[in-house]
Parts: C-alpha cells; structure tokens; sequence
C-alpha cells in the first residue's frame, strides 16, 4: 500500500504500472458518456482523482460527477448541473441505497 505521510510517496513497480493503465482508461473515456463516481476521497491525494474528475467533467459536456463522501462532499460551480453531491457515511448510504431498491 502507498501511504502519503509527508512530502515522499512510495511509487514502485507496481504503482506506475497501476497509474499508467489509470491514464489509459480515462483518455478511453475523454468523449463519452461516462459517470465519474467518487467515493470516500480525501483531501490527502486529491490531484489522482477529484481535480481529476473534475477536469475530465469540465471538458466533456456527456460527463457525470458524483461525489459520496462524509463532510468532504463538494464540487465546482462549473459542474454543479452534472454532479450528485451526497455528504455522508458510505456505509450507511449505501446501505440506505439497498433498503430503497427492495
């Protein structure tokens, strides 16, 4: 696991190979319909998936944001009309989210 402590981070083998097929699979979906789902992302590493996402969001007018997340749950004013924003516990929404569809 890479945990961000302090101003180094543990990139090995392993965690390039994993970023680049991460980069490959959103330059696939750059143009098309495409649900960005955020879940549980802090405010540690925010530049791999949020600034990211909201970018991507920005620049693809068929793009969704959806953030879950508890007490970190946010968006731009730029995308607001294509984000579902939900502050809350991930279990518990979920599981909420289970009860509702039976």
């Amino acid at each position: 696991m890479n945990l961000r402590s302090d101003d180094t981070f543990a990139e090995d083998e392993e965690w390039h190979r994993a970023s680049a097929a991460y980069a490959e699979f959103l330059e696939r979906c750059r143009d098309r319909h495409v649900l960005y789902l955020e879940i549980g992302v802090g405010s540690n590493t925010p530049v791999i998936i949020k600034y990211l996402f909201w970018a991507m969001t920005m620049e693809n007018e068929k793009a969704v944001y959806a953030c879950l997340n508890f007490d970190e749950a946010y968006c731009p004013a730029q995308i607001e009309d294509r984000s579902v924003i939900i502050d809350g516990d991930t279990a518990e929404v979920l599981e909420e989210m289970i009860r509702y569809r039976k």
